[in-house]
């Protein structure tokens, strides 16, 4: 047996070289995050295999296959690898550094993709890897409507094909506040026609195909434009939604989901946006909350919102008092650096989110992998999924909890004492 310290300085010296094939974590205490049976497990062991979790139990219930290499992490805590659903971080500008992919012509433009922006292993993502961020849905800005399609990524990997998780990740949809000033500049009530009209024609379009395969039609002409909304009409990707204030919130559940039934989750959900929480629970649509964490007492925002109230209001609290069950954080990096993920959801819990059910953890793991519809592969600790591990000194959205290692797929992307302190 090894300890974590000796074997990262011996065995793995380089930021990529891939951790043995089959290993065991010894630690304090396991966070799974799992929705069913215990969502912790007290002095707990995790095999990995392959790259792949393998089993998870309490150190008296597991026993380590011979010849599986053990990493005994003391008083340690081992947590999912954070999921990430608002990053605009993982591609690069040759002007800017950061590529924010406002490259928009019209409107709403589905068409667009992030996937060729990508830049795998920039400085923003090894920053984002080191304070346990693995997954990241790498999208384009909000400079109108529809600014294309995100791409889900790893973080720690210097391949495309490392890192890749799902492409197409998600379509985003930005519903006001920044399209305004598209063109000759537009208002909410065209802006709303506008989008409809083009989620109209793209659902009109997923059905042609969906005919077609079903020996219905002929073989509809290809349009690369509307090719995302066969995903969304399979429930394989959702619409990640920035949307702000209780009106434009609700437009997003009523309009969207309920009129188009189209998959969703809500970004920013802010300005009073968790006064729909009750009917975003009834749909079943998750709730990421950031770059905010509260509404402020700003009297222009009381009354755009219809606060109906004074003073700070967290707004995760406020979806959870609503009786919403799938809260998550986002950073809108770089408007919050995706290093802090973890503390804007400290953020939440500072200013009423209840945390007695590992709710902080679940809104940075799995409740942002559902949303993302990849819950399959990572946001908790369970067998069969992603090793993508966090070995941590405390609660992981705890300030003052240090990222001591993390593993993703299975490799060691970032060792505290191998590579130095970043977070």
């Amino acid at each position: 047996m090894l300890s974590l310290a000796t074997t990262l300085a011996v065995s793995l010296a380089a930021p990529q070289v891939a951790a043995p094939t089959s290993f065991a974590l010894r630690a304090s205490k396991v966070l799974t995050c799992a929705d069913e049976g215990d969502p912790f497990v007290n002095n707990g062991i995790v095999l990995v295999k392959d790259g792949k979790i393998e089993a998870v139990g309490r150190e008296r219930d597991i026993e380590i296959p011979e010849g599986y290499e053990l990493f005994d992490c003391g008083d340690a805590w081992l947590a999912p690898g954070f999921v990430e659903l608002h990053c605009h971080e993982a591609g690069r500008s040759l002007y800017s550094g950061v590529n924010d992919l406002n490259d928009t012509v019209y409107l709403t433009n589905p068409g667009m993709r992030a996937s060729a922006a990508v830049d795998p292993g920039n400085r923003s993502m090894q920053m984002a890897v080191a304070a346990g961020v693995t997954t990241v849905l790498y999208i384009p800005g909000s400079g109108s409507n529809i600014g294309g399609q995100g791409i889900l990524l790893k973080t720690s990997f210097n391949r495309f094909e490392e890192n890749l998780v799902k492409n197409p990740g998600s379509m985003k949809l930005a519903q006001w506040g920044n399209p305004e000033s598209w063109g000759p500049g537009v208002g909410r009530t065209f802006e709303n026609w506008n989008t409809r009209h083009t989620l109209q024609r793209g659902i009109a379009y997923a059905k042609t195909w969906e005919a077609f395969e079903a020996g219905e039609g002929e073989e509809p002409q290809r349009n690369v434009s509307y090719d995302v909304f066969r995903h969304l009409r399979a429930n394989d990707i959702a619409i990640s939604t920035h949307t702000q204030f209780y009106q434009v919130v609700l437009m997003t559940l009523t309009m969207v989901h309920g009129e188009l039934g189209l998959p969703v989750f809500l970004d920013h959900s802010s300005l009073g946006g968790w006064r729909t929480g009750a009917l975003a629970e009834e749909m079943g649509v998750a709730a990421i909350c950031g770059p905010r964490s509260v509404d402020p007492p700003s009297r222009r925002v009381v009354n755009w919102a219809q606060l109906g109230q004074e003073g700070f209001k967290g707004l995760a609290a406020g979806y959870q008092e609503q009786g919403h069950t799938n809260i998550g954080f986002n950073t809108d990096s770089p408007v919050i650096p995706q290093e802090e993920l973890p503390l804007n959801a400290a953020m939440g819990a500072r200013y009423g989110f209840d945390d007695s059910n590992l709710e902080v953890l679940r809104g940075l793991t799995i409740v942002p992998a559902k949303a993302a519809r990849i819950a399959d592969r990572v946001g908790s600790l369970e067998a069969g999924k992603d090793a993508d591990i966090l070995v941590v000194t405390g609660h992981p959205a705890d300030p003052r909890t240090a990222v001591e290692a993390v593993f993703v797929n299975g490799r060691r992307a970032y060792d505290a004492e191998r590579d130095g302190r970043r977070w």
